[in-house]
């Protein structure tokens, strides 16, 4: 099954936000010319590619202004702009008012910050169906953000933080990654934990988010595409496999899952979607 480049782009930009990211490094991990991807992104998200990563770049910095981030000068270099100047006239330019002043009152209300867009969720047309499997009970630690499903545009950038705090946690069991989605409401909002597998979380630190996945029978679906992916395999889940399937979902966490083939610098290599049932 062959990738759509644009949704390969925007992962790619997503979880890279705040390294160095230039046309050819997009195009390269997109696996086409230089020429294809610009066309092909804009196609897809009405931008071109690098006036994406700037605006995407602006949004996550007055984001982190108005939470109080109290040096812009760190903030313009993690933007890629050389100087607290440069950052500075082009924070004003997009979004009409300085960074000191969005700092200043606390507040992103009223700016037309960029969101990231969000992959593809439309159907596959062919699944390979799960295999079934008893897991005992299991502890996660990691990084966690509440979402809604109109937002999760943002979980790559989660998994950008975890991976630079993946070494603060303690008492890590094995060499999995666990992307776990839980405390569901009804209006579609959840949590999503991005970490890893540990003994106890008697010494975890305050900053870590931490999961108990009860023993149960999971449906364990195979993603083999790129993870810009897994938008379309998880809604042909839910919205195919589930409902002709004759199972019923169990009210418990479900999971990715994450061993060594999966490359985070890339994002190919594969995981697991785990889907707790009632058998």
């Amino acid at each position: 099954m062959s990738t759509n480049p644009a949704q390969k782009a925007l992962w790619f930009i997503e979880s890279h936000l705040s390294a160095p990211l230039s046309l050819d490094d997009v195009a390269g991990m997109a696996g086409v010319s230089r020429f294809h991807i610009v066309r092909a992104f804009a196609a897809a998200t009405g931008h071109s590619v690098m006036r994406y990563v700037r605006l995407r770049r602006l949004s996550e910095a007055a984001r982190a202004l108005a939470n109080g981030a109290p040096d812009i000068l760190s903030l313009a270099l993690e933007a890629d702009y050389g100087s607290h100047e440069a950052f500075t006239r082009a924070f004003r330019d997009q979004l009409g008012i300085t960074p000191d002043a969005v700092r200043a009152r606390a507040s992103v209300a009223g700016l037309s910050l960029q969101e990231p867009v969000m992959m593809d969720s439309s159907p596959l047309a062919t699944l390979t169906p799960p295999r079934l499997v008893h897991n005992n009970a299991l502890l996660v630690a990691g990084v966690a953000e509440r979402f809604s499903h109109d937002n999760g545009a943002g979980i790559p950038a989660l998994w950008r933080r975890f991976h630079q705090m993946v070494g603060g946690i303690p008492a890590r069991v094995g060499g999995l990654a666990y992307g776990v989605c839980c405390n569901g409401d009804d209006a579609g909002n959840f949590d999503y934990i991005a970490g890893v597998e540990v003994a106890d979380f008697s010494d975890l630190p305050r900053a870590f988010a931490r999961i108990r996945i009860p023993a149960a029978t999971f449906a364990v679906f195979s993603h083999a595409e790129h993870i810009s992916m897994i938008r379309r395999t998880v809604s042909t889940i839910w919205n195919h496999w589930l409902p002709s399937s004759g199972y019923t979902v169990a009210d418990a966490p479900n999971f990715e899952r994450y061993d060594r083939c999966f490359d985070p610098l890339t994002g190919n290599g594969g995981l697991e979607i785990w889907v707790p049932i009632v058998t």
